[in-house]
């Protein structure tokens, strides 16, 4: 699936990233691009929690595929107006907002696709990808594909975690990542642009790590049901 961002600045520049969705590693090794630049290195600031092992990988898949978007935008402040039309197969998006806002959505979804282990775990959404997603519908996607993933995992006589405690971990996971992949840019960044929007990608995961049941009783009432002061979902 082939998703197009296009970013319009005042003053008529223009830049567009399109996203593979489906790409392979194959692919992304045989295309044409710009050398691999040091901080892409898998021992540059690798993650901690990192399963891949330098003397068999030796560039990090997620800075790899991020690159082109660092060096287009590395000079730029993430404060400044943009329009932004994101084009999906089925539909598209416009949005008028901060550079840094649509540079967190296209990341997002570039991390969730690419080669990396620990990102991939957010395939599923990016596979229903929706630009500019809130805090709130970040969560509640989040949670309903991960229930969605119990429910088959229990037709399939397979433990299913009806409690989200798989979710919460995988996004501790997903810090680590967001932190080391901050650090892995932040040298090469003269605006702040890529790192804000990392930072806002960063603060996602945090809310399902440190406040779910705070987050669970906004879905309660998203959906028509009024929670109760005592709600303890665990």
């Amino acid at each position: 699936m082939l998703i197009t961002y296009e970013f319009n600045f005042e003053g008529g520049n223009q830049r567009i990233f399109p996203v593979d969705t489906e790409r392979t590693q194959a692919a992304q090794d045989g295309k044409e691009s710009v050398a691999p630049e040091k901080w892409t290195a898998l021992e540059h600031c690798q993650c901690s929690n990192c399963p891949l092992k330098k003397d068999k990988v030796k560039y990090c898949p997620a800075a790899l595929d991020l690159q082109d978007v660092i060096v287009a935008f590395k000079k730029e402040p993430a404060f400044q107006k943009v329009d932004v039309k994101v084009v999906a197969p089925n539909r598209s998006y416009i949005k008028r907002t901060g550079l840094e806002e649509g540079l967190r959505s296209m990341m997002g979804l570039i991390m969730a696709t690419s080669g990396c282990p620990l990102l991939s775990e957010l395939k599923p959404l990016a596979l229903n990808h929706i630009p500019f997603s809130s805090n709130d519908e970040f969560v509640l996607r989040s949670v309903s594909i991960y229930l969605m993933q119990q429910y088959f995992n229990q037709r399939e006589h397979v433990p299913a975690d009806w409690e989200l405690k798989g979710l919460v971990e995988r996004n501790k996971r997903l810090q680590i990542v967001n932190q080391a992949l901050w650090q892995r840019i932040h040298a090469v960044c003269e605006g702040d642009s890529s790192l804000k929007a990392l930072l806002s990608f960063f603060s996602l995961a945090s809310s399902i790590t440190f406040s779910l049941e705070a987050q669970l009783l906004k879905i309660k009432k998203a959906i028509g049901r009024e929670p109760e002061d005592d709600f303890k979902p665990f």
